[in-house]
């Protein structure tokens, strides 16, 4: 058992991989310094809009551009053709993260923001904490995934799928569930044109751009030197751009994070029994359904983590960087990494209760290290 539960956890990381947690807390807490020590520079970049009204932040944009684009170069739409052969897996990915999650995180928000925790907050932070819950829940993760499923050995092309489907998915669904909930779940209103705006900057053309240039770059040079020579030199741009990311959207709540400490803490116990659920139930249904281990793990993985970069643009877009609901949306992603490695560490204690065989052949799967598998 103590063999299976290391055998993914001892993988050799890169150097950006092994300190995740690390890297995460400095640009944290360079943020939240920023926001306190230089609060003019702070308040200049927070207004700096693409367009008057769109309230779509511009130095944030720019850096999710760059974090996801190359992200998205690595979807590959033309291996969804392939679901058919193990469908299983990515029924119940979907179930979790479109019929399950996004409602499950509007019932333990509203149950803890307007009733556990009413003698703590106001209605109007309730309002907001419970809109930036959903909003965060209303995203599957997209990047990070391809990390918690190379930690977990799981089987790099149904992560693809799984992740490609996803994004197709969360083009249509995104808007229309964060409308729907957050009108119904808390008094706010969620203007329909603002949400709009941020599923074009923030879904739409990064996964253009991103579906483009894959396709360009291959037809130019081969599927060999773009996945092998090409990928691996956007690797430090995405890193550098989700630091970037990280240090502004902590130094746009800095006031929030400090003078609130006590609301981040309620505001992360939602968040993480939402977190825990999803995938333990998508964990469970991979189970029942005797679903391979490598598809398994990944699958509950994409049901516990979040699109983090993509909730915090868009709850700054629809309520303001300072926000309540902004705030929500950084403490999600305040506990993403410590509590995804937490559940990569459960996967991989457990991968003896799954089988080891394809659903369609009942052949074994080769290893990870042998398929290779690119974070």
């Amino acid at each position: 058992m103590q063999q299976a539960a290391t055998q993914g956890m001892g993988k050799k990381l890169n150097l950006f991989e092994r300190y995740l947690s690390l890297w995460v807390g400095a640009c944290m807490l360079a943020g939240v310094l920023l926001g306190k020590l230089i609060p003019g520079l702070t308040d200049s970049l927070r207004g700096l809009e693409f367009g008057r009204g769109s309230q779509i932040n511009a130095p944030i944009a720019v850096l999710i551009w760059l974090m996801i684009t190359p992200m998205m170069m690595k979807v590959d739409f033309t291996s969804v053709r392939n679901v058919g052969k193990r469908p299983r897996g990515l029924l119940v990915t979907l179930f979790v993260n479109w019929v399950v999650k996004p409602f499950s995180m509007a019932f333990f928000a509203w149950l803890f923001f307007r009733h556990v925790f009413a003698g703590w907050i106001s209605g109007a932070e309730a309002n907001q904490y419970i809109a930036g819950a959903i909003i965060l829940a209303a995203a599957p993760c997209t990047a990070m995934v391809f990390v918690w499923s190379y930690l977990t050995d799981g089987d790099p092309a149904y992560t693809l799928v799984q992740v490609s489907v996803n994004d197709l998915i969360m083009l249509f669904l995104f808007a229309p569930i964060v409308r729907f909930l957050v009108s119904g779940a808390s008094s706010l209103s969620v203007p329909f044109l603002v949400l709009l705006y941020s599923v074009i900057a923030f879904i739409v053309i990064p996964l253009t751009a991103g579906v483009i240039l894959r396709t360009w770059f291959i037809r130019r040079h081969g599927r060999d030197w773009f996945e092998k020579v090409l990928l691996p030199k956007f690797a430090p741009v995405t890193i550098l751009a989700l630091l970037a990311t990280l240090v502004l959207i902590f130094a746009f709540q800095a006031d929030n994070i400090t003078s609130k400490f006590l609301h981040v803490v309620l505001i992360a116990v939602p968040i993480l029994i939402q977190v825990y659920f999803n995938s333990s139930l998508a964990y469970g249904l991979m189970r029942l359904l005797k679903v391979e281990y490598s598809v398994a793990a990944p699958g509950a993985l994409i049901g516990a983590s979040n699109f983090f970069e993509l909730a915090v643009a868009t709850a700054i877009a629809l309520f303001g960087p300072g926000s309540g609901a902004a705030l929500a949306t950084v403490v999600g992603v305040l506990i993403e990494v410590p509590v995804m490695l937490s559940v990569c560490a459960v996967c991989n204690r457990t991968r003896r209760w799954f089988p080891e065989t394809t659903e369609a052949s009942g052949e074994p799967l080769p290893s990870a290290f042998a398929r290779g598998i690119g974070s």
